[in-house]
């Protein structure tokens, strides 16, 4: 995890989690319309998740 992919997730967590795949994008995308603090929160759980692919 990156600062910049910190700061975008705090400006727009879809955005930061494109990488990870469709699946977190599309969570982190309903969470984001549902409230921006839960999106944020789920973008940064994520991101700092190990990615073991």
């Amino acid at each position: 995890m990156t600062l910049w992919q910190v700061i975008l997730a705090i400006i727009f967590p879809p955005l930061a989690v494109i990488g990870r795949g469709c699946g977190s994008f599309l969570i982190t995308l309903l969470l984001t319309v549902a409230g921006w603090v839960p999106g944020v929160i789920a973008a940064l759980i994520i991101l700092n998740k190990p990615n073991n692919q």
